[in-house]
């Protein structure tokens, strides 16, 4: 679907799934998609210690990069934790970008004991998330449900939103939750609502983050 409309996107994968599906991820790259970090094996960072957080993303970073042949640029922590070493972490590895935060809707920089740190963050949001609405837990009655014309409903006022403002639209999408007959659609008429306007640049995050980076 994203190529029937040319639509770039970011991909952030675990390492470990990289490893079971290299293919998959040559062929996002040879799309012009973008592959970003999402942890070793989808842990928690705070749960780690910071040497296994350095050392499981350190990792990741050269398992994605052997894989796809290019170095990523950003990350989006597991489950979006983020422990008091996380940033720490990222500065040392020299990425570009974070995307696991929520302080704002629009790109903003990372600050580090109040110093800011040259690192962009693309903020997240549940609202902007598939996993909210159609997600369930099997150990549990909890069985969450909402109609896929609602999140429809729900994105596109997002998008509306941010297009006023002129800032960011941000979506989070999981192949395992969006990825089913009844919910593709979804994605398809989003993509046709959003380039149904003008001024709207769609791009991967590691694209926005160095427009955002050369921007000030």
């Amino acid at each position: 679907m994203l190529e029937k409309y040319s639509v770039p996107a970011t991909f952030f994968v675990p390492a470990v799934v990289a490893k079971i599906h290299p293919d998959e991820q040559r062929a996002l790259v040879d799309e012009g998609h973008e592959i970003g970090i999402h942890g070793w094996i989808h842990e928690l960072n705070s749960e780690l210690s910071q040497t296994d957080e350095r050392e499981m993303m350190l990792r990741a970073s050269d398992v994605l990069e052997q894989i796809s042949g290019f170095r990523p640029v950003g990350m989006r922590t597991p489950s979006w934790d983020f422990s008091q070493h996380t940033l720490s972490i990222c500065r040392e590895m020299g990425l570009l970008y974070d995307s696991s935060l929520m302080a704002d809707d629009d790109p903003y920089e990372l600050l580090e004991d109040g110093v800011p740190t040259g690192l962009v963050e693309l903020p997240v949001e549940w609202i902007r998330d598939d996993a909210v609405y159609f997600n369930m837990d099997r150990f549990s009655a909890l069985r969450p449900y909402t109609a896929p014309s609602a999140v429809l409903e729900v994105f596109k006022a997002e998008f509306d939103g941010a297009l006023e403002e002129g800032g960011l639209f941000l979506l989070t999408l999981h192949p395992h939750i969006s990825g089913h007959r009844s919910r593709m659609p979804v994605l398809e008429e989003l993509i046709r609502y959003i380039q149904s306007h003008s001024g709207v640049w769609l791009a991967t995050h590691a694209e926005i983050a160095a427009y955002c980076r050369d921007a000030g």
